[in-house]
């Protein structure tokens, strides 16, 4: 049974209820039908004609008592909330929904500034990054061709603490979502010394970070990609490294790397590629690329499914 296939199984064992708010799009309505049919949540595609005008103005005064200090004004916030992303978002919130699935019809900033507001962060792990599953084809690398590559869709240009959380984020999921021992190496140009700059130097830091907060990880880097994947190549560069070539969980060094890194492996590898799997939240939530198709959408709410179980 292959990577996808094993999340809709653990997705159907513990049905958990998952919101989609973008029920004017044909590839997410076609996807809650396919959804229903299987057995994989409680898909809810939330119209405009089931928002409760009385709640919807409770949601409205919360977040404005929480918000109002950051120079937002009511009427700002009533704007907000003419979209039912904010509404479906403050439901989960309140545990009406387990979890959230937006972003074919949205942009990730409208997702991600949604959740984090809505839903809120994690004071565990203090910030909201994200993460894409990636099930490559015919690979002898990673978990038999699976890997969780973090951060790829919410932060810039991270420094050391915030890598270190984005790291501990992933390698939950890959837990979770994908019954694996997380494996991590945070990816450089520069395998454990061979290149020193400020970059590397944000590395060693984000590991001695993630070391002291879960001990128990496997975790190594700074690493170049084929010293992290590929076992004959570490035995060359880094012998001496736990990860011994073996990396499942890859953690890129900026957005820029972490976005070109999964639409290479997605397109020349023909990879796919759920997410992004937004991190950091207190109630799982997903985003969508806007050019996702029905079946990404389907495995998404089954991933964010498992999350919440």
């Amino acid at each position: 049974m292959d990577a996808i296939a094993k999340i809709r199984e653990r997705a159907r064992k513990k049905m958990k209820s998952i919101v989609l708010p973008e029920y004017y799009d044909k590839r997410v309505a076609e996807a809650a039908r396919i959804i229903k049919d299987e057995g994989l949540a409680k898909v809810t595609l939330f119209t405009e004609d089931m928002v409760d005008k009385s709640e919807k103005e409770r949601y409205i005064q919360e977040y404005y008592e929480i918000y109002k200090n950051k120079d937002i004004d009511l009427e700002a916030v009533r704007k907000l909330f003419e979209d039912v992303l904010y509404y479906a978002a403050m439901m989960t919130r309140e545990g009406k929904f387990d979890g959230l699935v937006a972003g074919a019809a949205h942009t990730t900033a409208d997702v991600v500034r949604s959740s984090m507001r809505c839903i809120g962060i994690d004071e565990r792990i203090t910030l909201i990054s994200s993460c894409f599953i990636m099930a490559v084809p015919d690979c002898p690398y990673g978990s038999d061709g699976v890997f969780v590559y973090a951060d790829c869709g919410v932060i810039p240009d991270p420094n050391a603490r915030q890598l270190s959380c984005i790291a501990l984020s992933a390698a939950e999921l890959a837990g979770k979502v994908l019954d694996l021992a997380p494996r991590i190496a945070f990816l450089s140009y520069s395998t454990k010394g061979s290149a020193r700059a400020k970059s590397t130097d944000k590395i060693f830091e984000a590991l001695a970070m993630l070391k002291k907060m879960a001990p128990d990880l496997a975790a190594d880097g700074e690493m170049q990609v084929d010293a992290a994947i590929v076992p004959e190549v570490a035995k060359i560069k880094y012998p001496d490294s736990p990860i011994g070539g073996r990396a499942n969980v890859l953690i890129f060094p900026n957005l820029e790397a972490g976005n070109i890194g999964y639409k290479l492996t997605q397109r020349l590898a023909k990879a796919r590629a759920l997410g992004p799997l937004l991190l950091g939240l207190n109630k799982p939530a997903s985003d969508l690329s806007r050019g996702c198709l029905v079946e990404d959408v389907v495995d998404c709410v089954a991933v964010t499914a498992i999350r919440a179980q």
